[in-house]
Formats: C-alpha cells, structure tokens, sequence
C-alpha cells in the first residue's frame, strides 16, 4: 500500500499528463480545446486512476467527448507510464465532473432567494411596527408600573 503523498503525486502527474496529451498530442477531433480535466484521483495500490473533465458545449459534444477519450484511452495510459516511471502503470477510468451543474444550479438558487429578498423588501418599504418601534421593556418603566 502507498502513501497517501505518493499517490497524490502520481494523481497530480496523470492530471498534467493527460492535459498536455489532449491538447497537443491527440488529433481526435472529438476532443478539441473544449476539454478540460479538472481533477485526478488514484486509489492507494495505485493502480487505478480517475480522471474528472468537463466539456463546454452542448450535449452531443460531450458524448462525443466521451468517446473521443475512451478511445484515446490506451494512448494515454502509455504516456502517463513514459512520464510516471511506475512499475504498474494505472488504468484510467474517465468521468464527467459535475462540478459546472451543481454550479448553475446553486446560481439559479441563489437567483431565486435575491428575488424573493427583494419582494420581501419592496412589501415591507411602507410598514410600521404593530407595538412601536421598540418592544421591550426598560427598568425605568418597570419600576414606574410596580409604583402605581
């Protein structure tokens, strides 16, 4: 079992690896400059790796990127093990990050509660208190109420 520094290390490599291999060494025309890794993970055996990419576009262009990289698959593994130098170059497994969805819909979240604020605030502009401005009691007026 590796450390976990070391299977960091290899993860930060394969990240750069393959960023570099998509964007100088395939001619896939499926994997374009509308591919992006953002992040690597390997297991501690260091023997599998994923890898997480996003691609700008619609759907059709990330099922064909999806496709492009599975069939670039074995490319890239062996530039991963030129560059890694590991006795067992890991297999890597491609998954599309779902970082830019959850993103847009926390965006659309947020949108939704500024409106909402901002009815809240338009509705209370007018409004007065209904028992003053300052509803607590002040000692002085406590012991103006036991006097009487």
């Amino acid at each position: 079992m590796a450390d976990n520094a070391r299977a960091k290390r290899l993860a930060d490599l394969i990240r750069e690896v393959v960023a570099q291999k998509l964007q100088r060494g395939i001619k896939d025309p499926r994997l374009g400059s509308h591919v992006t890794i953002t992040d690597t993970r390997v297991t501690g055996d260091l023997r599998e790796a994923t890898v997480f990419y996003t691609v700008y576009g619609d759907d059709e262009e990330r099922a064909a990127a999806a496709a492009g990289l599975e069939s670039a698959k074995g490319v890239l593994r062996s530039a991963v093990g030129a560059a890694a130098g590991v006795k067992f170059t890991p297999t890597l497994t491609f998954v599309a990050d779902a970082l830019p969805d959850t993103a847009r819909t926390i965006e659309e979240l947020l949108d939704k509660a500024r409106a909402s604020d901002e009815k809240v605030r338009e509705v209370s502009a007018g409004a007065t208190y209904a028992g003053g401005a300052d509803p607590y009691r002040k000692p002085d007026e406590d012991e103006d109420d036991t006097a009487e």
